[in-house]
């Protein structure tokens, strides 16, 4: 079931966004930890990309030092087409 919510999104213009966000231990604030995060989001907002910061900034204690990300679009509208027959061998 997931691959047909990804691939739904996907047609409708989302593309994979990851980011890798460097922050700073709140233990030991000299050293700086790395998370990835990916998920399906939409460019030039990202609003789920923002969401998550969002969050991270209220609710987790390490403080933000940097954040990369990428987004790549998968497949787009014009690449995918409906099959309507099927071919069986064997």
């Amino acid at each position: 079931m997931r691959e047909t919510r990804e691939t739904e999104l996907m047609l409708k213009g989302y593309g994979l966004t990851t980011a890798e966000v460097l922050y700073h231990l709140p233990d030991h604030p000299h050293l700086l930890q790395t998370f990835v995060w990916q998920q399906y989001d939409i460019a030039p907002k990202f609003p789920a990309l923002r969401k998550f910061l969002a969050f991270w900034q209220d609710s987790i204690d390490g403080p933000l030092h940097s954040v990369t990300y990428t987004h790549r679009r998968l497949v787009t509208p014009s690449e995918w087409r409906n099959v309507t027959g099927e071919l069986v061998l064997h």
